[in-house]
Formats: structure tokens, sequence, C-alpha cells
């Protein structure tokens, strides 16, 4: 059982609480104190001793931040890399895949309609390089992927990967992905995981889901670094991405004509990196393994609930997250107020939100295009959601503003 989160002891150590009402977690945390000493500390140092010299006395921390992203990620410390952006882990993997003969001419690629820009981005590059097609996996009627429609795609045996999403940037519902992988290993087709917007808020168990890839963010839910992501690459398929951009982090020249890629995830990894970001996401991930994943989804699972209860009893106003199961993106209309105007009078009050607009999911026909995004996470509070309330409530004609 996990146990409860001091509330008042998080929101001591996070500086920014104090400041704004930031509910927009779904963009980029408040970083803990912690997390801000260690990223500024070590740039401290490098000043002090130079970048090399800095990062050799570190050297054993920076080995820690992956075994801290194992452990959240139900993973060897050797699977994972420490990336720049979810981006950069998802370009290393699918171009990887793509530049290893994973993709071919005539071959198909498989999509969920809550993908994220980014990635289908990618996807269309892979597809226009290579002649393949994308296919986009239809939804159910609360919005997540239909998993009798994907196991049917599954089954021609064309299929060259499948991308899924597990949360969705621009609506609260999460994917079935564990049912999702398990039809995709019976497929023998590999199963590539956004989960960008589910780590640090969600139980992500790469073992359980059977994905082949996973990538996430740092700056999200984890409440590490911007400039920060994790790629996970399962035990066995490393082998088969030859990733772009390689360097002396990721492959040896071992003459004037031949080199080799390391084994594993490693053929993924950067030589040059922010090493003060990386022990900034180190403290990130192991205060979120400290608290548990499970109390962190709890307590993030009941503030999104009761901020969508009432904005749903707030007249004019409608919710759209779908789904059986949703997670801590709280997304909503107002009837009388665009997403930008909700998004400024909230900033007015000292309330930090965001609008989702339609270039960010363009595949979702089950949601509107824009919307307004509220993403509480742990440290937030009840008082937090009701400001948001009364803010948005204001907005109704004849009103006035809290």
């Amino acid at each position: 059982m996990s146990h409860p989160i001091d509330v008042d002891a998080e929101r001591a150590g996070t500086p920014g609480a104090s400041r704004v009402v930031h509910l927009n977690n779904a963009g980029a945390s408040l970083p803990t104190s912690g997390t801000l000493d260690a990223v500024i500390g070590h740039l401290r140092l490098e000043s002090e001793l130079g970048g090399y010299e800095a990062a050799a006395l570190v050297s054993e921390r920076l080995d820690a931040v992956r075994a801290s992203a194992g452990r959240l990620l139900g993973a060897d410390a050797d699977d994972v890399v420490v990336t720049g952006s979810d981006t950069q882990a998802w370009t290393k993997a699918l171009w990887g895949f793509t530049l290893g003969g994973g993709v071919d001419a005539g071959d198909r690629i498989l999509a969920d309609r809550i993908a994220y820009d980014s990635h289908y981005l990618g996807l269309l590059q892979v597809a226009a390089l290579t002649g393949s097609t994308i296919d986009v996996v239809p939804s159910s009627g609360d919005g997540t992927v239909d998993l009798d429609a994907l196991e049917g795609h599954l089954g021609d045996g064309r299929v060259a990967l499948a991308s899924l999403t597990h949360v969705g940037t621009h609506r609260g519902l999460v994917n079935p992905v564990e049912a999702a992988g398990a039809l995709c290993r019976r497929a023998g087709v590999p199963f590539f995981l956004d989960a960008c917007q589910s780590m640090g808020q969600l139980p992500v168990d790469v073992t359980a889901i059977g994905c082949d890839v996973a990538t996430g963010t740092g700056r999200k839910w984890l409440r590490g670094p911007r400039g920060t992501g994790l790629l996970y690459v399962r035990p066995g398929f490393a082998e088969r991405l030859s990733p772009p951009g390689i360097g002396g982090g990721a492959a040896v020249w071992d003459d004037a004509g031949h080199y080799h890629l390391l084994p594993g995830a490693q053929r993924c990894a950067e030589f040059e990196v922010s090493v003060a970001t990386h022990l900034g996401l180190g403290v990130a991930l192991d205060h979120a393994l400290d608290l548990g994943i499970d109390a962190i989804a709890e307590r993030v699972d009941a503030l999104a609930e009761q901020l969508r209860l009432a904005l749903s009893l707030v007249e004019g106003v409608a919710v759209h997250d779908g789904g059986s199961r949703r997670s801590g993106i709280v997304t909503f209309t107002v009837e009388s107020a665009t997403p930008v105007e909700v998004r400024a009078a909230a900033q007015s009050a000292g309330i930090n939100v965001s609008e989702n607009g339609s270039s960010w999911a363009r595949l979702d026909d089950t949601n509107p295009y824009a919307v307004v995004r509220a993403s509480p996470h742990y440290y937030n509070t009840t008082d937090d959601l009701d400001r948001l309330v009364e803010t948005v409530a204001a907005l109704r004609p004849g009103q006035s503003a809290p």
C-alpha cells in the first residue's frame, strides 16, 4: 500500500509553489530545491574546475541516473539512455530502426489517433523516405485505441512497427497499452511507446507493457530540468537499430574504414551532454521513486477527478477527456471564451494552464481541436483547483473576476 504524500513538505521544497498556482505540469513541472541545487551546483563546479574535470568527479552519480531510470521503468540500467528530450529519444529509436532496415517500401506503420506531433512527424518522414505507408488505428467510443481494430491491422504481415501513445498530450485519457502490447507481441510487430505524458505520474513498467522502445521527458511529471529525456530499448531489440548521429558515446572507430556500434541501448547515447541537467534529472528521479509512483498516481488522479467534477458543474463549461481510465491532464472548453482567453485570464489570476491547438494532435477526430489544459501534480492543493474554477466561472457573461 502506498503512503500518503506530505503535501506541505513538498510545497516547502518547491520554490515556485509559493509564487504561482502551477497547473501546467503536463507542459513542465516546478522543480524541487534539490533538483535546482544539483544543476546550479554542477555548473559552478564546471566554472571552477573545467567541464571534463567536473564530469570526472561525478561519473558515479551519472551512472546512478540510468540506474534510477531503470527502477522507474522496471528495466535494467543498461537498457536506458538519458537523452536531451523525448523527441531526441524518439528520433534515435525511430530512425535507428529505419536505418537498420526495419522499414521497407510497401510496409505499413501503425499509429493511434492521440499521437503527438513530433512523433507523427517522424513517421511521416520515414514513410516519405522508405515508401511505406501510415495507417491510423481507429479510436473506440471513449477515445482510446480500438483494440479489435488494432488486432485486425496487425494480422496482415506487412506491419513494420506500431507506434502507440500511453497518455495523449491534449486530453486526459489513458490508452490500454498493456493489452496493445500483448497484441503486438502475438503478431511479432515491434511496439514503440510514447510515454512522454505518463513517466512520473503513472506506473510505466516496460516489461508488463511489452514495448520494444519507450520514450519520455524529464521536464513534465518527473519534475526534472528541461533538456532531458529518457529512452528505453528492449534487450536484444537494440541490435536492430542503427541510430543517426553516432559519436564517441555510441560507437567505436576501429580504423580508417570501419566502426562498430556499442551493444544495447548505449548505441543511442550522445557523447556531448549537459552533465548538470542529467544530475538534476537524477535527483528528480530519485525523489519520485522515494515518494512512490503509486502514491503519486493516486494523488494526481484524485486532484484531476476533483477538478473535472468542479469544472463540469460550472454553467457553459464542457470537460473533454474521455476514457474509462484518466490521467492528470484535464481538458475543457468554456462557451463564452476561447482557450487563449481562458489561459490569459488564468495567468492574470496567477494560475498557469495551457491551451492545446489542432497542430498538437490532428488525428483525434473525437475531441475538440482547441481546448484548455489544466494538469495538477501532487504538490498542488484543493485551493489551487478552486482558484482556477472561480476564474473560469467569472468568464461567464455578467460575472466579475474573483
